[in-house]
């Protein structure tokens, strides 16, 4: 005879009732670790490349992962979608809901991995034509683009699975996921980069992200877990569900891509620079190796700040979801503070761990590094606020800020300084400073405005979808 079947884990409720503080702190520190132990392999990886291969292969790296962020975060901007839903039924208690959000997501995911897969080998060449890499950069950068969209499902599904738990309130299997994705990666390119080169490290991310997630979807059927793909559940694909996650996650996904499309302009201004090699991989290792150890971080506060604010808003407490947004902005603020103060203590070495010995590079990081550890206090704010505004449902703000704040301002400054006195690097990261002022300045007036109070979250359009979402356009 057989025993009792296993007993459903509930959802924490520590997130919407007791102490605020200890709340965000037990969201936010597991996904800032992952983020951070991430960031480090990010760091290792290019410091292989940067003794094994040199300078060119970092900047290789950099601008092929600067293409590569571009469709991820678009694609897994359902992710995001998945996440409002996945807060707001966890809030509310509501498990059925939860389990089938999450498995409409990974059939979502299945079915864009392979179309990007194959569109982005077509593509590769052409993508980095547009970042204006030069010669020897883009012949080290097309086949680990290619290596990379060929096996992106691992990361899709690892982003996937990450996002479902968090939203859940589990930030622990995505942690250990995490690590596990990271001590493979290290492993394999220890192996693979002596031996392969650059295109070594994506054979290793590739392998490592496959391994994990194949893990992580196995454990979706344990029914131990929190989320749970039971048994009797409809296997069929959803297209009510399927367009819920679009119609919230879509403006998340142009979002990124304005985001990154700014970078990918910015590599632009950068390679029309006097010594553009060199300072291309001042930028791929200080802005997008060393940053990370902030936006990272803040990362993982946007993502607890929108389960709190999410699932709060769910079981019908938005006064605790504003102080939720409030307290990881200050936990980030700390952070920040304490990395950039690293940046202006010791950049030498920051710059010699990735083999950096020519002095113009060094030159270069250096400067760029003094503008970051001021830059990282206004970006790990608006990402916390960003993640409480995303969380409520109200992902369309963050798109507007972003368009301005990462597009329009930065890439304005460097178009006028271009064409009247001449631009240079410290005129570039200039721009990139104003820009992440300008994001937190308006994430935070936009989230006090509590005009996402009033959003409503269900599976697929429901009456009165449209009215609603047309009179939180008018009022802005």
């Amino acid at each position: 005879m057989s025993g009792p079947p296993p007993q459903r884990k509930k959802f924490d409720r520590s997130i919407i009732e007791g102490p605020i503080r200890p709340a965000v702190w037990a969201l936010a520190w597991p996904t800032m670790l992952q983020n951070i132990i991430a960031g480090l392999q990010g760091i290792i990886d290019h410091a292989m490349v940067g003794h094994f291969v040199g300078y060119t292969g970092n900047a290789a790296i950099g601008v092929s992962w600067q293409i590569i962020i571009v469709v991820i975060v678009f694609c897994t901007s359902v992710f995001t979608g998945m996440a409002v839903l996945v807060a707001r039924f966890a809030g509310a208690n509501e498990h059925e809901k939860v389990n089938k959000v999450v498995y409409q997501s990974f059939l979502t995911a299945a079915g864009m991995a392979v179309l990007l897969g194959a569109t982005g080998w077509l593509a590769a060449p052409t993508l980095l034509d547009l970042v204006n890499a030069a010669p020897a950069v883009h012949a080290a950068a097309l086949p680990f683009l290619r290596t990379m969209f060929v096996g992106i499902i691992g990361m899709m599904m690892f982003f996937m699975l990450g996002g479902a738990f968090r939203a859940a309130g589990d930030p622990h299997t995505p942690l250990r996921l995490g690590v596990a994705m990271t001590i493979l990666t290290v492993i394999f390119n220890v192996i693979l980069i002596p031996a392969f080169g650059a295109v070594g490290a994506a054979f290793g991310t590739v392998a490592s992200s496959t391994l994990v997630s194949a893990y992580g979807i196995l454990r979706l059927f344990r029914p131990d877990s929190v989320i749970h793909f039971e048994p009797g559940m409809d296997r069929r694909p959803d297209f009510a569900v399927i367009r819920s996650l679009f119609r919230f996650g879509l403006p998340t996904g142009v979002q990124g891509i304005a985001m990154n499309i700014g970078g990918v302009l910015m590599l632009r201004f950068i390679g029309s620079l006097e010594y553009s090699a060199a300072a291309q991989a001042a930028y791929t290792v200080c802005y997008a190796q060393l940053f990370s150890l902030i936006t990272w971080t803040s990362v993982g506060l946007m993502g607890a700040a929108a389960t709190i604010a999410g699932q709060n808003l769910g079981a019908g407490n938005p006064d605790r979801a504003i102080e939720g947004v409030k307290v990881a902005s200050h936990i980030g603020l700390g952070a920040a503070a304490v990395v950039g103060a690293i940046f202006l203590l010791v950049p030498g070495y920051l710059l010699a761990g990735f083999g950096m010995n020519d002095q113009l590079v060094i030159d270069i990081g250096q400067t760029l590094l003094r503008y970051l550890s001021v830059s990282g206090l206004f970006i790990t704010v608006a990402l916390s606020y960003t993640g409480g505004l995303q969380g409520t449902g109200d992902t369309r703000s963050p798109l507007y800020i972003s368009i301005l704040s990462q597009v329009v301002v930065p890439i304005g400054i460097c178009t006028v300084i271009t064409s009247t006195i001449g631009l240079t690097a410290s005129w570039v990261w200039t721009a990139i400073l104003i820009g992440h002022m300008t994001r937190c300045g308006l994430s935070v007036m936009r989230f006090n405005q509590q005009k996402w109070r009033g959003i409503v979250v269900n599976l697929g359009p429901a009456k009165g979808d449209e009215t609603q979402e047309a009179r939180l356009k008018a009022e802005g």
